[in-house]
């Protein structure tokens, strides 16, 4: 275990002085923008709900928007350092909260909208939100009436906000009682924006989820090193279809395009042939996406879909790229694919070169990106030779601030290196491979399980002795799960027993296994713990064993 103590201020102190940290907040980022292009399209907004129509707002009404909302929220009793959960998809309402927050100095709180009860009384109650904005309904799921039942049991919540609602708790109404009242930009100190700005929750792997706190500084200094090494302009029409409450969402495309003061397009629900047209129809030139979404984007194109005419390249992360993919792309679309590996606690950490993008992708997740340092180490922290696997760890600018309410949690060592929990190697020229965890993760299409989690659920089935849930490989997906079980002497479980106590306890869907699998007895090491490196093996589909 670490136990040299991280000193915090001189590692500010260090960014500051090296201009990594440009003390520089969104709020202002966002006024640089407006200043600079006022009738450029800021914003364009698709809604799988809304079929041809989106919603277009330009740099000069976005700044009016916010500074509704931002009289609206201050009129709930929202101001520097209260925290305001959002469940939006890729709406604009996220996008003008997000900045309204900012020009407040409150901290947002963004939560995907796959999550359920279940994930949502601890995130909300830990978080000690004021206000939750919530859609109405999405995707068929009543959202408002979910976050009305969680208002009644959480203290700390004191106003529920939906969009496409009516009445006085509607975010139409949040805007219209700012009308006339707008907040401007408001004049920063140097040390606001060092200040906590984002909480963000990353799957609990040995507990309940951790809450990532991250200030402006950290922020925008990611989006300026993925620019740099992207080689992005002002020039840009960035799409982002992935879910803007996740980082690679909020950082990678949405801050991205406010700091570059570029035009960001929004789709709310992933379909492959809408994407293609808005890519075709908006002149997008950029996005980041999963595996998936990049093999989806190909097989229409190869179908006969347009293909993109601005877009060169693009960013992958999530899971490694398989090297047909990379080929794939480039002969159908044109585009370089660039590797991503990052978390919510370091960001975007190491990108492949576009200079290197054909031989690179596909057998890296990239190098480090300016103000961030990568190694590998072994368990004593002594660093390996090239190709030799071990610990990953990274430092830097682009770090998080700590673990939210939780400073029992060791994070930095003294000399500022976290400790990943991804087993990686390096090359000669500094570009790693991710091939393994220390942790115990299970990742979906880019979204990480919460494995802890869902056994606990799982255990709690009358029928479940024991369970282990584990990941096997899917051609689209990257990873699906598969439930293991025990069961108490005359018990019966299966996949549709186990569908309806996830819903029953209100798990999030994409967390529920594919598979169930019962066992007599789960393989135990002596100590007892159970031997999930055989069940991973008996989990490979068939004909891969």
């Amino acid at each position: 275990m670490k136990t040299d103590i991280f000193n915090a201020a001189a590692h500010a102190q260090a960014q500051r002085s090296s201009r990594k940290w440009l003390d520089k907040t969104l709020d202002k980022v966002f006024a640089e923008a407006t200043a600079r292009s006022p009738d450029k399209p800021a914003l364009v907004a698709f809604r799988a709900d809304r079929t041809g129509q989106s919603r277009r707002i330009a740099y000069r009404e976005l700044d009016v928007l916010v500074g509704r909302a931002a009289a609206g929220l201050r009129d709930l009793g929202v101001g520097r350092g209260d925290m305001v959960a959002v469940q939006l998809p890729n709406w604009w309402e996220f996008v003008v909260t997000t900045l309204a927050c900012a020009r407040l100095h409150a901290v947002i709180n963004p939560l995907i909208p796959i999550f359920r009860e279940h994930e949502l009384r601890f995130m909300l109650e830990f978080s000690g939100a004021k206000v939750f904005i919530v859609p109405k309904v999405f995707r068929e799921f009543d959202h408002a009436a979910m976050a009305a039942a969680l208002k009644l049991q959480i203290p700390s919540l004191e106003h529920v906000v939906v969009v496409d609602g009516v009445g006085a708790d509607s975010f139409e109404e949040l805007l219209h009682r700012g009308e006339g009242g707008e907040i401007g930009t408001q004049a920063s100190s140097d040390t606001q924006a060092g200040d906590l700005s984002l909480l963000m929750f990353t799957s609990g792997t040995t507990g309940q989820p951790k809450a990532v706190m991250h200030c402006d500084n950290t922020l925008i200094a990611g989006a300026d090193a993925l620019a740099r090494r992207v080689e992005l302009t002002a020039d840009e029409v960035l799409l982002c279809c992935a879910p803007i409450g996740h980082m690679t969402g909020f950082i990678a495309v949405m801050l991205q395009s406010l700091r570059l003061g570029a035009t960001l397009v929004l789709q709310d629900v992933w379909e492959a042939r809408r994407a293609v047209q808005i890519i075709a129809d908006e002149g997008v030139s950029y996005t980041v996406v999963s595996t998936p979404f990049l093999s989806d984007i190909c097989d229409r194109v190869a179908a006969g879909d347009p293909k993109p005419q601005r877009m060169k390249k693009l960013m992958c992360g999530g899971a490694p790229i398989p090297p047909i993919l990379v080929e794939r792309a480039s002969r159908t679309l044109g585009i370089q694919v660039l590797s991503l590996w990052g978390m919510t606690e370091s960001l975007g950490s190491t990108v492949t070169d576009p200079a290197r993008a054909a031989d690179k992708s596909a057998t890296s997740d990239g190098r480090a990106l300016e103000g961030v340092a990568v190694r590998v180490v072994d368990d004593a922290g002594r660093s390996l030779e090239p190709g030799v696997t071990g610990r990953l760890e990274v430092r830097g600018a682009l770090m998080f601030l700590g673990y939210f309410k939780r400073p029992d949690i060791v994070t930095f060592d003294g000399d500022g290196w976290f400790d990943t929990g991804d087993l990686a190697y390096m090359d000669a020229e500094g570009f790693i491979r991710i091939n393994g965890r220390t942790k115990d993760v299970l990742i979906r299409g880019g979204e990480n399980v919460p494995v802890f989690e869902i056994e606990s659920v799982l255990h709690r089935h009358p029928a479940v002795l024991s369970t282990a849930l584990v990941g096997y490989p899917d051609a689209r997906l990257g990873e699906r799960g598969c439930a293991f079980v025990e069961l108490r002497p005359g018990a019966s479980f299966d996949l549709g027993i186990m569908q309806a106590w996830m819903a029953e306890n209100k798990v999030a869907k994409q967390y529920w296994p594919e598979r169930v699998e019962v066992l007599p007895q789960l393989p135990r090491t002596p100590s007892g713990k159970i031997k999930k490196f055989v069940l991973s093996k008996q989990a490979l589909p068939f004909g891969q064993g």
